[in-house]
């Protein structure tokens, strides 16, 4: 069995959450990364610590994506590895929604994905190798009340990420979308004391990534759900 290996990844949406435990493994991996985030002054000490380089872009911004795959692939290399982080929420009584913050919402977490994974897919397909990871929420297959922009952009980001599978993989691109069902933990964010492991932990979560990506092509997953022990779903 061959296990696919990549050597240029590119998370777009990075924090200091997930997407910095996926910037330390992978750069672990020896895989050179790139991030991206519409504000990046607060990833400098992360890609201090893993070697990465960091970019601005709107992800909403057709222009502003081809311009970031063009900097990293001239900077770096051609991006084989790319995984969207990014998500946007409006929140409140249904009535009372703002239009234009729905449509924002909606923009952050489906179009922006549509938009990274595009330029992603025309740089992996010649080569017939490459992986496009998207992250997903309970919101992606529950719809809560008072959350129907969020449930809106992430249903619509699972709908991409399974129709992008089945015209891909078999050309060689690992489409994968996974929900993460529960609370990420984090320094501002922790559990109470008698419930320990009640939260995600973010180094777990890329873990399991990382596991998705060395699946050979004979058992790929398209989509993998993560929650806590003890979270009801």
């Amino acid at each position: 069995m061959e296990h696919p290996t990549y050597k240029v990844a590119l998370i777009v949406g990075a924090g200091e959450g997930l997407s910095a435990s996926l910037a330390r493994l992978l750069s672990a991996q020896g895989i050179r990364v790139a991030l991206a985030a519409r504000k990046i002054e607060k990833l400098g000490a992360l890609c201090n610590e893993t070697g990465a380089k960091a970019y601005a872009c709107n992800a909403t911004e057709p222009e502003e994506v081809e311009r970031l795959f063009g900097l990293v692939e001239r900077e770096i290399g051609t991006p084989d590895l790319v995984v969207y982080n990014a998500s946007g929420r409006a929140r409140g009584p249904f009535v009372d929604l703002v239009p234009a913050d729905v449509a924002n919402a909606i923009a952050v977490s489906a179009y922006g994905g549509f938009l990274v994974a595009q330029q992603a897919a025309k740089r992996m397909l010649p080569n017939q190798h490459g992986a496009i990871l998207f992250t997903g929420a309970s919101a992606s297959v529950k719809g809560y009340a008072q959350s129907a922009p969020f449930a809106m952009g992430k249903f619509a980001l699972r709908g991409l990420a399974q129709s992008m599978a089945r015209e891909l993989s078999p050309q060689g691109i690992h489409v994968a979308h996974f929900v993460i069902d529960g609370g990420i933990r984090s320094a501002a964010r922790t559990e109470a004391p008698d419930k320990p492991d009640s939260m995600l932990d973010p180094d777990a979560i890329a873990e399991s990534y990382w596991n998705v990506l060395q699946q050979p092509r004979s058992a790929w997953s398209w989509e993998l759900e993560l929650r806590p022990w003890v979270e009801k779903f």
